[in-house]
């Protein structure tokens, strides 16, 4: 990868040029309806846009990620952020299933939902997920239950990843295998950690990403090229919006240990996630190696790691 210059010293953190929308579709609200209903994140002026299919986490609604769709668009991407379930027990195959149904409609249903001057780049595609939506994004990428789609994801995004309970207690269909590389897809692969996911808020609860299933065992797993980061006093719902609403909202700020505040976590993630698809659906790796170089930039304690 070639290095940076000195102008690429970086804006990822911050909202980018494009101006927004944030649109919520329902399933069946048109003659090529969604497999489930969406939240979508597109910019509004002119373009090409290239795609992220972003997973939620375990129970979560897909507005609590209101906010960090939104700054990934205004870079220049389309947000597709389905809502999985409503209610779901520990077995993931479901929303694999659900993920791969939305990845095939992309190409059919999705333009009707963008203003026509949007054009999606259907060849570049990326997959992310947080927390369980983690888990079920790499599960789809490694073709677990002989699952296929007819779009190519390029890159894959873990937000915080979460594999089950604990080694030896995984939920089913298991993604982690503790074979060091031993994922076996053919894109670019980054882990976003947060060090504070495996930190018990009290003692009547469980770590939200305990160690042996969380972010640091999809990162030993992955082959290159991949890159890790981890966020150090933050946790694993702080890149959720300020203001998550309803019993479950509520429950994020007092079942996981969390930062001080939610806003520099969620800019980290989002420009982080913003310098990878740029570095691997644009072929522009500055940003990303501006952060590598100078941790110092983001706005919150790095842990770095790649190969790449």
């Amino acid at each position: 990868m070639s290095s940076y210059s000195s102008t690429a010293l970086v804006n990822v953190f911050d909202t980018g040029k494009y101006n927004t929308e944030l649109q919520k579709i329902q399933s069946g609200s048109c003659t090529v309806p969604p497999p489930k209903p969406l939240l979508i994140a597109n910019p509004l002026e002119d373009g090409d846009f290239p795609l992220l299919l972003f997973l939620h986490g375990y129970l979560l609604y897909n507005s609590f990620y209101s906010q960090l769709i939104q700054h990934i668009a205004s870079h220049g991407f389309v947000v597709i952020a389905p809502q999985l379930y409503s209610v779901a027990g520990p077995d993931i195959s479901d929303e694999i299933k659900s993920a791969a149904a939305i990845t095939n409609w992309l190409s059919e249903g999705l333009s009707k939902f963008l203003p026509p001057n949007v054009r999606p780049a259907l060849s570049k595609l990326a997959l992310a997920g947080h927390s369980r939506g983690g888990k079920a994004a790499f599960a789809l990428a490694l073709r677990k239950l002989n699952i296929t789609t007819n779009l190519k994801f390029s890159a894959l995004i873990g937000v915080d990843p979460v594999d089950g309970m604990d080694r030896g207690k995984q939920t089913p269909p298991p993604v982690l295998t503790y074979v060091r590389h031993s994922f076996d897809f053919d894109m670019a692969a980054i882990i976003i950690g947060s060090g504070l996911g495996e930190v018990k808020r009290n003692p009547l609860f469980p770590p939200c990403a305990p160690k042996g299933v969380n972010h640091e065992d999809f990162y030993n797993e992955c082959q290159k090229p991949a890159w890790y980061f981890v966020a150090k006093d933050y946790g694993h719902f702080d890149m959720l919006d300020d203001d998550t609403k309803g019993i479950r909202g509520k429950a994020t700020n007092c079942i996981c240990k969390n930062g001080e505040s939610r806003k520099p976590m969620r800019g980290f993630v989002g420009g982080v996630i913003v310098a990878f698809l740029k570095a691997y659906l644009h072929g522009d790796t500055s940003d990303l190696l501006a952060i590598r170089d100078k941790p110092e930039i983001a706005p919150v304690e790095l842990k770095i790691d790649y190969f790449v």
